[in-house]
């Protein structure tokens, strides 16, 4: 069937070819070797010269297409997804397993997801302790970045340039597959599977080795699967994907399992299948920020560039059913770049300006939009841009695009073409269409489920103008909806899931309570190992308020600088200092180098701070734990510090997925409420919307019971917007907060005998507890926590005593 489908393609194209380059009946004898015509158009084109560039036309020439034809060409299954899955995938890719080797897919499937690979991986070392993991089949899925062991591919480092390199070769080798048919009949049509564009899937034996390894050796997480494909020479990604069907247990990451073309893309059925989703608290939030999407202008100017040059090549070439897409294409792109480059009136949006600060970049205008407003104050409300993607899906163009604009950098090294972003920023073709497609495909939804954010900015090392388009989803109700009616269950599993109230609001409203079910229980750390307190007075007196107005004063930072200087001394091994932001840590640590603070912290414990720049986190916690560890390598007398201190912020890499178990987080000290950026237009968006949630007419609502007043960095105007909501809105606001603050501070208790002190330093924190009210912020603390909280202390010195004693009880107990 295979083999007929495929021919079948080959001869429509074969037929639309000899049309358009009128080679007639000549070539239509029924004895005619198939492949003729194809070597005849190639040796033709090769002759063929424009712009100095040899190419061959018809390698980049689409094939004809007509829109009435539509409704026929959807009935169709596409290779390509529209958004996200541009180019078709290998396992797809595509007789790639052979028939003999596919086994029936199990009935019952039960998949695993969280939100990091290293959370996978934890998940699966705790399978290992159970009797489970020698009675079922355990498959771990990832992204190619965590899987290749191509050297070559590897090198490329971005994440979107190794799954567009590792495409490419899969195409290569489909090209191979077409040379070696052209042969003719000498026997080696049928090894064509052998043949790859990647040495690590051209022997299609290993493959199925790799399969059986994995299905004999039980449950291995991403580090283990990949040693084996690099120990046998052959693709761990595919190798794992190719195990789906057999699997009893599929580990895999949420964008996997969310994102409903990572689904079809995988293979992935949910029918009959338990979906369990760990981390289940940012649930809402990290589907709805899966299907954001945003395109700069570099990125548009490029995708406009290669698309004009395209268009001026083959415009006499191409049929009128691609001139006309094209073309309308071109318009809409083009009216995407008009709205960053020009003063266009959006009168219809909410717009703000701001003042520039020397040596930032900083947006220049900001405005946020409906989608029909947007699509009206662009005059390209009358195009179809169902019809536009369906073509793009359908027809090819992006990648003949690409591939066209690619070949004549490289013969002509174009610094047009070659060059796409701002301040040299290297971005490939594909990745500036992708982005293309996937604000194409937001602005298709509802109206109400999402908005436009229009950000102006001037790039800071060229001057120019930039910016970018931001579609913001508001609403993760429809999307889960699709997971909810193919599963046959559905586990939502996390340590802070309360209030369960507005995750069942967020994304299933309709669900009659019969049909939800909350457990809880309590922690499996003993009360005795757990002392949270909230310290609202230094070791001087002073009062600690880390809110917005009052944290940059002088005295406060120092006050805090007091605090560690007597956490060092009472406090062993490693502190962990969580700050709302790298900006105010970075001010905090200036002042104590400044004021001589940070030179006393360092004579008993060594000082690490948490970099931007996630590839260098790992060194950064690499050098920490050494340090704690090298604590019981060396005599007491003899060690330079009694331990070390990580300064670290709250929703950076190291708040989130991290385990700072025993040594690693003896003390965890959260400074201040980090409540998000008021200021966030974004953030605001989203607070406004589920404000409105629960209304009858929540569209309407939204625009009338909260301010449309826009601001951007002036955070009395964002506040006002905030206090005019009644009490969805807030109390969103607040769980985002609180969420944080309970995700940074469980990073420390990880396994039952393991023993941590929290401070929660913020005269907010403290309170009397007979008088605390629901929306209070320790109300949101995790139960195990908020049982064992002392809310309040009448000095510094009471801190310490408590310290004194936890650690001392502690020590003594580990030591029995």
């Amino acid at each position: 069937m295979r083999n007929f489908v495929a021919n079948t393609e080959v001869r429509k194209q074969e037929k639309k070819v000899k049309k358009k380059f009128g080679l007639g009946k000549s070539c239509e004898r029924k004895n005619q070797d198939p492949e003729v015509i194809p070597r005849v158009l190639e040796e033709e084109d090769c002759h063929l010269k424009k712009d100095g560039v040899d190419l061959n036309d018809e390698e980049f020439l689409l094939d004809e297409y007509e829109s009435d034809d539509e409704v026929s060409i959807g009935s169709g299954k596409s290779k390509r997804k529209v958004g996200g899955c541009l180019a078709s995938s290998s396992s797809d890719e595509e007789g790639e397993n052979d028939a003999s080797d596919e086994e029936e897919e199990k009935d019952l499937k039960i998949y695993f997801c969280s939100r990091t690979h290293s959370q996978l991986s934890q998940f699966i070392k705790e399978l290992r302790k159970t009797r489970f993991t020698n009675e079922i089949t355990v498959v771990c899925l990832g992204s190619r970045k965590n899987f290749c062991i191509n050297e070559d591919v590897l090198k490329l480092g971005n994440v979107t340039r190794i799954n567009e390199r590792c495409l490419e070769l899969q195409k290569s080798r489909k090209n191979v597959v077409s040379k070696i048919k052209n042969i003719g009949a000498n026997g080696r049509t049928r090894r064509t599977k052998a043949s790859s564009g990647c040495p690590m899937l051209r022997k299609h034996k290993l493959q199925r080795q790799y399969r059986d390894e994995v299905s004999q050796l039980g449950a291995l997480d991403i580090e283990d699967l990949v040693q084996l494909g690099r120990g046998m020479g052959t693709c761990p990604y595919y190798g794992s994907r190719s195990l789906v069907p057999v699997a009893d247990l599929v580990v895999l990451p949420y964008q996997s399992l969310l994102s409903k073309s990572s689904r079809e893309f995988l293979g992935l059925n949910l029918k009959k299948s338990i979906v369990i989703i760990d981390e289940a608290h940012n649930l809402a939030d990290s589907l709805i920020s899966m299907h954001d999407a945003k395109i700069t202008l570099s990125e548009l100017d490029h995708v406009h560039s290669l698309i004009e040059k395209y268009l001026a090549r083959f415009y006499n070439l191409l049929g009128p059913g691609n001139r006309r897409y094209i073309q309308t294409l071109m318009v809409v792109t083009r009216a995407l770049r008009q709205t960053l480059c020009s003063e266009m009136d959006l009168s219809r949006g909410n717009t703000f300006q701001v003042e520039e600060k020397a040596a930032e970049v900083k947006p220049v205008l900001d405005i946020s939009m409906a989608i029909n407003d947007f699509l009206f104050s662009l005059n390209i409300d009358n195009i179809n841009l169902v019809k536009l993607l369906q073509y793009i899906k359908e027809s090819n163009f992006i990648h003949k695009v690409s591939n066209y604009g690619e070949k004549v950098t490289s013969l002509q090294k174009d610094p047009v073409l070659n060059g796409s972003g701002a301040c040299g920023e290297e971005r490939s073709s594909l990745s500036s269409f992708r982005a293309l497609v996937d604000m194409l495909v937001s602005l298709t939804n509802t109206d109400g489920d999402g908005r436009i954010i229009i950000s102006k900015s001037r790039s800071a090392c060229s001057g120019r103008q930039g910016g970018f388009l931001k579609y913001v989803m508001l609403t993760g109700e429809k999307i889960f909806s699709e997971i909810v009616n193919q599963a046959h269950a559905i586990i939502l599993a996390g340590g802070t899931l309360q209030p369960v109230e507005e995750t069942r609001e967020r994304l299933f409203p309709w669900l009659p309570q019969s049909q939800l079910h909350f457990f809880s229980c309590s922690h499996i750390v003993p009360p005795e190992s757990i002392l949270p307190i909230a310290v609202s007075r230094g070791p001087c007196g002073q009062l600690f308020d880390f809110s917005y107005s009052s944290r940059s004063s002088l005295k406060m930072i120092e006050e805090l600088g007091l605090l560690l200087c007597n956490l060092v001394a009472v406090v062993p091994e490693g502190i962990v200092v969580f700050f709302s932001s790298f900006e105010y840590e970075g001010k905090v640590y200036d002042a104590w180098k400044t004021s001589g603070i940070l030179e006393r912290i360092m004579k008993r414990k060594r000082i690490f701070r948490e970099p931007r720049r996630n590839p260098d986190v790992e060194r950064v916690l690499k050098e920490y734990k050494e340090t704690i560890d090298g604590l019981s390598t060396h005599a007491k007398d003899v060690a330079p510090h009694n331990g070390a201190i990580l300064l670290a912020v709250v929703g950076g890499k190291i708040s989130e997925g991290i385990n700072f178990s025993d040594g690693m987080g003896r003390c965890i000290v959260m400074v201040g409420v980090p409540y998000p950026s008021p200021s966030d237009v974004e953030l605001i968006e989203r607070v406004k919307y589920i404000e409105s949630l629960g209304e009858p007419n929540p569209v309407e609502t939204r625009k009338t019971s909260v301010s449309d007043e826009y601001f951007n960095g002036d955070v009395q105007a964002a506040f006002s917007i905030l206090r005019s909501c009644k009490r969805r809105g807030q109390e969103y606001y607040e769980n985002l907060c609180m969420k944080a603050v309970n995700q940074s501070i469980g990073r420390a208790i990880r396994h039952i005998k393991d023993y941590a002190a929290i401070l929660l330093v913020d005269t907010r924190y403290a309170s009397d507890s007979s008088r605390r009210s629901f929306s209070h912020q320790t109300n949101k603390l995790p139960q195990w926590i908020k049982d064992r909280l002392v809310p309040s202390t009448n000095n510094y010195g009471e801190v310490h005593r408590l310290l004194h004693q936890f650690f001392k009880f502690n020590k003594k107990r580990e030591l029995q």
